[in-house]
């Protein structure tokens, strides 16, 4: 394999001109929406009752004229008519991997990959992992799980670069800390708040992650974390180590966008993914730059094609050139649909909260949201942490708590409750559950 000295892991296809990336986007999307129109029996049916056809697509702006999917189409045609189900655009004997969805939003949901699909797939994520600095003589540590999830094969990716892999998996923390100390390996990829939780139980058992590791790369994925500055910085302080975000969808494959060394928001796989966005309530197509619901249309995926998927994340993306010299647009994630709650007016993400609750010095940055009603009025109430050694009052903090909430919201938590450190049951090895919607709770 030749020696890549470029910081680019494909010049070519990285850096091309907007007009060349759509023009080729054009020609793969007339390809995948007549190939899912002829192959998938959900496509033709819902193509014809909604008086489309492949046909149709002139420019990439007349995909507008085709009917959205989303993850209860996914469910209700899973498994109709075949074991890979309506949407399925090729026979199973076609198939040579399947992921699958956690099922945190319903029924896990499948993802099935042709031979082509995949290796396609690992292309993307040897672009992802160089594009964050990886090279032939880096050790990775692929800190994620392999048990059916769609992340668990981005490893094959970090191989092609050159680098050293190390297939940890979801190792116990006491273990991943000795591979780490073992191993020296200088990459890791895991979730934000794992990356956290490892760094301060790597302290509290006498190792300084600074000093007696030698990670300098930390991607994290799976969380917003990573592309909130706050917890970002969290976490390189407590490793010495730059942190890289990766956004994916079990729907599509592993890292469909990440950061570069700019860490403006993640380049997104424009020859892989179309994206649209759209008003979340309504479904109206919104000018690129705008703030609304994250619509994926797969461009190269034949095994089950997505047209007009909508994804439940919300965000914008910017497609100017960035400063690294990639011209794939950038996607900026706020959250997910589901998760942003409305308070005197205000849309509150989530990750606004922890923005403002991991920049306050007095906590330890675990955090849990409580939402609720309260006079036929949603309220939000936040638990904390005080950091060990802190000698202000449980009230003091509750005050420094709410204020810059409110700084950073517009609103402020009906009630801030304090608990010592260590007191929240939030921490995690993998994903960390921090909302507990009492609304829903009292529907039930």
């Amino acid at each position: 394999m030749p020696i890549n000295k470029s910081k680019f892991w494909d010049e070519v296809l990285e850096t091309q001109s907007r007009e060349q990336l759509e023009e080729n986007q054009l020609k793969d999307l007339q390809e995948i929406v007549q190939f899912a129109y002829d192959h998938a029996p959900y496509y033709k049916r819902s193509f014809d009752e909604a008086g489309v056809k492949p046909s149709d697509i002139k420019t990439l702006k007349d995909i507008e004229k085709f009917p959205f999917i989303n993850k209860k189409t996914q469910r209700e045609t899973q498994g109709v008519g075949s074991f890979l189900g309506e949407l399925c655009a090729v026979p199973e004997d076609d198939v040579v991997f399947i992921s699958t969805s956690s099922g945190s939003t319903g029924v896990p949901t499948i993802s099935p990959f042709t031979a082509k699909d995949f290796d396609e797939f690992q292309e993307t994520e040897a672009r992802w992992f160089w594009q964050v600095g990886m090279r032939p003589n880096d050790r990775y540590v692929h800190a994620l799980n392999f048990s059916l999830y769609v992340g668990g094969p981005d490893v094959i990716g970090a191989q092609r670069t050159g680098a050293l892999c190390i297939w940890g998996g979801t190792l116990p923390s006491e273990r991943l800390l000795w591979v780490l100390k073992t191993y020296k390996p200088t990459v890791i990829w895991t979730s934000p708040s794992y990356a956290w939780q490892l760094g301060e139980k790597a302290l509290k058992s006498g190792i300084d992650p600074k000093k007696d590791l030698n990670i300098k790369k930390i991607i994290v994925a799976g969380e917003l974390g990573g592309s909130i500055d706050a917890t970002r910085k969290a976490i390189e302080d407590i490793w010495g180590a730059e942190v890289y975000d990766f956004y994916g969808l079990s729907d599509i494959f592993g890292a469909c966008a990440a950061m570069c060394e700019y860490k403006d928001g993640l380049h997104i796989a424009e020859n892989h993914i179309l994206v649209e966005t759209v008003d979340p309530q309504t479904g109206e197509v919104l000018p690129p730059g705008s703030k609304g619901e994250f619509v994926f249309t797969t461009l190269r995926k034949h095994a089950r094609p997505l047209i007009r998927f909508r994804t439940g994340d919300i965000g914008w993306i910017d497609q100017t050139k960035c400063k690294c010299g990639r011209t794939h647009g950038r996607i900026h994630v706020l959250g997910r649909k589901d998760d942003m709650f409305i308070v005197s007016a205000v849309n509150v993400f989530p990750s606004d909260v922890e923005a403002g609750i991991r920049s306050i010095n007095e906590v330890t940055g675990e955090y849990l949201i409580r939402i609720y009603e309260e006079n036929f009025t949603c309220r939000f109430a936040v638990e904390i942490e005080k950091k060990a050694g802190i000698t202000l009052s449980d009230d003091e903090v509750a005050a420094i708590v709410t204020k810059s909430l409110k700084a950073r919201l517009g609103v402020k938590p009906a009630k801030v409750v304090v608990h010592p450190d260590g007191g929240l049951n939030t921490r995690s090895e993998h994903k960390s559950k921090r909302i507990i919607d009492e609304r829903t709770t009292n529907v039930q």
